[in-house]
């Protein structure tokens, strides 16, 4: 949600009863391992979720860590526009390997292909490594490419067209 408008955010219309909106802290920020995220909810709902769930203990370093990184508005201000370019272009080179943009953010970007199976598999033994959904086979999670030569490598990948070049199998 840090990445998106304010309007995305179901927090400003709270409070609706039931209502429990949780926010994962780490991958906004790089810090993917951080563990750390919070649950927004209307004063009694959250009343209930303390009651119920107890103490929940998060170590000194990663709350220090979070604190720092939400109070860093500049560094958010100005990755934001850069994550929202990344997503554009990973949606065209997508396209432009026959990918169908399904959704994402600009953290990651769904993409849907018939032979989405065979894609994982060669962006695999290629060590690029995406998310493959059972229940929708002709899906496909890309993260972003870090830099330079993660985005050459993914474009070569992509455009090697080997594991499509018998799709779709002859009638």
């Amino acid at each position: 949600m840090d990445v998106l408008g304010p309007g995305d955010s179901l927090v400003p219309r709270l409070p609706h009863a039931g209502t429990v909106v949780l926010r994962s802290f780490g991958k906004t920020y790089g810090l993917a391992g951080l563990r750390l995220g919070f649950a927004v909810a209307p004063p009694r709902l959250a009343a209930s979720l303390r009651a119920a769930l107890g103490p929940w203990a998060v170590c000194g370093p990663a709350v220090e860590i979070g604190r720092r990184a939400l109070l860093d508005t500049t560094w958010l201000r100005d990755m934001t526009p850069m994550l929202r370019d990344a997503a554009d272009r990973l949606d065209g080179l997508l396209r432009s390997a026959g990918f169908t943009a399904a959704g994402g953010t600009p953290l990651f970007r769904l993409a849907s292909h018939p032979a989405a199976g065979r894609w994982f598999e060669h962006l695999a033994q290629a060590g690029i490594l995406t998310r493959a959904f059972e229940a929708k086979p002709d899906w496909l999670r890309f993260g972003m490419p870090g830099g330079g030569a993660e985005w050459e490598r993914l474009g070569r990948v992509l455009h090697s067209r080997c594991v499509v070049a018998s799709w779709p199998p002859p009638a």
